[in-house]
């Protein structure tokens, strides 16, 4: 996929957006071609010159930009060179998307694993050892904890779980 159809893509405009914040998004959205100093940047997009250092530096800990370091010879001040490498993105993307199934699958099986109550008034909830030791009374107000059913939860997850295994191609679940 080309560059600029990376960037055209809302899924990697959010992806990018996530990883910058709105702040840092310019810099992000509108990679120059070849190399470019932070200041150039900063000036080229009116940004405060942290920002775009922000931004960039969270770029690179992405892997998604590289710099090179050039010293002056008559002052020694560094200067970084900037390079975007955005064709990452498709493969980071879906190593997050795992890791997300892989969270999703593992929060369902402890909501199937556990049984669970609910302050109905301070909405806090409970696993039934925590509601045991509290004699099934909230500790904050003091008021009678409901067995709550969480099947709904479970639900919605294993159709997210499902949604990506499709995107992902990934094998069915067993334990679904």
């Amino acid at each position: 996929m080309a560059f600029e159809e990376l960037l055209e893509d809302p899924v990697i405009q959010k992806y990018l957006h996530e990883l910058v914040g709105p702040k840092g998004m310019p810099v992000a959205a509108a990679p120059p071609d070849g190399e470019v100093t932070d200041e150039e940047l900063a000036e080229e997009l009116g940004l405060e010159l942290n920002d775009v250092r922000r931004a960039l530096f969270i770029l690179y800990e992405n892997d998604l930009a590289t710099y090179r370091r050039l010293r002056d010879e008559d002052s020694g001040w560094l200067t970084y060179l900037w390079t975007f490498q955005y064709e990452k993105i498709p493969e980071q993307l879906q190593e997050e998307m795992h890791r997300l199934l892989d969270g999703l699958e593992e929060r369902r099986e402890y909501e199937r694993e556990n049984e669970f109550y609910l302050c109905e008034h301070c909405g806090i909830r409970f696993e039934f050892g925590e509601a045991m030791e509290f004699g099934f009374e909230c500790p904050e107000c003091g008021n009678q904890v409901e067995t709550m059913e969480n099947t709904r939860l479970v639900t919605a997850m294993e159709s997210r779980i499902d949604e990506l295994r499709d995107e992902l191609n990934a094998d069915v679940d067993v334990e679904a």
